[in-house]
């Protein structure tokens, strides 16, 4: 994985938290990092090129006004008043290759000094075996701090560990393996096709880069949250909530004005033109 800076611009070393989205259904870790970006008034200081990676391009996703700016796959974003840098990820992991993006991605972050590494993903409603709504949209965590996955800042904040996390079960092993080079290539050859069939969780990307990340020394938080394919704004409103109880972003210097989000420019046709009320 290569950093290619925007001219005149770089990763700025005080920025030592970074969030990075996971993809997954209903993109909410995208979507995160969308309101992040835009509600901070974050800088874009590069991009990120790595060849597991879909190529895609689009226009200035962020405005207010386009400016005809390129957004590209994989960039990156600075917030020095929070310390924070941004990863935006566009496009999908080639099928087969994530292994091999979340051992770049780890390796990038390693030698690039962050110290803490928030990942953001949605896990699939359907597959949510003990369902409780009774406060709203329950948020999920997984951490580095203990081996169980457990953090008691996440605790304390009312999150859930995700339960289906067992570092001695066969395939949340069998990827803490492979991030600390204890298995050859060869064995990696059908690991993701195997992990989905017989453990979703496992399977996801946020589960690799977990454990990449984790393997490389950094501390890393995964905050998750069960929805299902749709509209999922609301969904990522709450996710980034969590980012900002977590980090403590509350304050006004955040640039997330009177505590309301700033909505990006990209989101303003993302279900198309409204519709003509004409034809009703």
């Amino acid at each position: 994985m290569e950093f290619v800076p925007e001219e005149g611009k770089h990763l700025h070393e005080d920025c030592s938290t970074l969030i990075l989205p996971a993809l997954s259904i209903g993109n909410v870790g995208q979507l995160v990092a969308d309101l992040l970006i835009s509600s901070m008034g974050s800088e874009r200081v590069g991009y990120l090129d790595d060849p597991n990676v879909l190529p895609c391009v689009g226009n200035d996703a962020y405005g207010p006004f386009p400016q005809g700016d390129l957004a590209l796959p994989l960039e990156a974003y600075d917030s020095l008043s929070n310390a924070l840098t941004i990863i935006q990820q566009r496009s999908p992991v080639v099928k087969g290759m994530m292994i091999e993006f979340a051992k770049n991605m780890a390796d990038f972050l390693a030698g690039s000094g962050k110290k803490h590494i928030i990942v953001l993903s949605s896990l699939d409603f359907g597959k949510w075996q003990k369902v409780d709504m009774s406060s709203g949209l329950q948020i999920h965590y997984l951490s580095s701090a203990n081996s169980n996955g457990t953090d008691e800042n996440c605790e304390q904040l009312g999150w859930k560990k995700l339960q289906e996390y067992d570092p001695s079960q066969k395939h949340w092993k069998h990827l803490s393996d492979l991030a600390e080079g204890n298995v050859t290539l060869e064995d990696i050859t059908s690991v993701e096709d195997e992990l989905e069939e017989e453990n979703y969780y496992a399977s996801l990307p946020f589960a690799a880069l977990f454990s990449f990340l984790k393997a490389k020394g950094l501390k890393v938080t995964c905050l998750l949250c069960y929805c299902s394919e749709g509209d999922n704004i609301s969904d990522a409103f709450q996710l980034g909530d969590a980012v900002c109880k977590l980090l403590q972003l509350n304050h006004p210097i955040t640039g997330i004005e009177s505590g309301k989000w700033r909505v990006p420019l990209s989101w303003m046709t993302v279900y198309g033109p409204p519709l003509d009320v004409s034809i009703f």
